[in-house]
């Protein structure tokens, strides 16, 4: 953190998170991170643009203090800057939105139901869960039916319940505002390929002499 002078305006700022533009639409400093500084600077500073997406650039960038420090002072050199968490950001660079086609859309689900079904048959067949519901069964009424349905009902509509429980969703619905472990590991999962990009990043500035892809000409 650079520690400011008092004798000079000073820019306190911090990265966004899951920070998301379109092709072809510049980054500007106040898109990228809140801002904040004396009032008659602040709308300057906020629509200072960082650079520009370019096809070579890929679909993920980096933003770090560095490139920032280098475009404040292009416009006022005095300016100190202070920042706080990440000294970061990564910037996602999304295509013009497409609807999915019904037809696709169907084609996906139905696939999805039907794998998700074969792979709970295959478990069930793979440790004899028949045999044990009718075991079970055999236990507890000293019969022994073919298709023991006290059982088996129950346990199916068990295993739909759980599975909504478990991912804590039904359609677009949450019970709750706890995270699933689904999202949990998305999340876990989205931190690291983040840490890597980062790394990928840095290590490009370094092997091209501290300068990345993408810090160029913002104009």
């Amino acid at each position: 953190m650079i520690a400011p002078d008092s004798a000079a305006p000073s820019l306190y700022l911090r990265f966004r998170k899951n920070i998301t533009v379109k092709k072809g639409e510049a980054v500007t400093l106040g898109h990228a991170a809140d801002l904040y500084t004396e009032p008659e600077l602040l709308p300057e500073i906020s629509a200072l643009v960082l650079f520009r997406p370019e096809v070579e650039d890929g679909n993920r960038l980096l933003v770090d203090m560095m490139l920032v420090t280098r475009r404040v002072k292009e416009v006022v050199p005095e300016m100190q800057l202070v920042h706080f968490g990440e000294p970061h950001a990564l910037i996602q660079v999304m295509e013009a939105e497409r609807k999915c086609h019904p037809v696709l859309f169907a084609a996906v689900w139905l696939l999805l139901f039907i794998g998700s079904g074969l792979a709970i048959m295959n478990f069930h067949e793979d440790v004899s869960m028949p045999a044990v519901h009718g075991r079970i069964y055999e236990l507890l009424t000293g019969e022994r039916p073919e298709h023991p349905y006290w059982l088996q009902i129950p346990y199916s509509l068990g295993i739909g319940v759980g599975m909504v429980l478990f991912f804590n969703h039904v359609f677009k619905k949450k019970f709750n505002e706890e995270p699933s472990p689904l999202e949990v590991e998305m999340y876990l999962y989205q931190q690291s390929m983040n840490q890597y990009v980062v790394a990928e990043e840095y290590g490009k500035a370094g092997h091209k002499g501290g300068k990345r892809p993408h810090e160029r000409d913002s104009c």
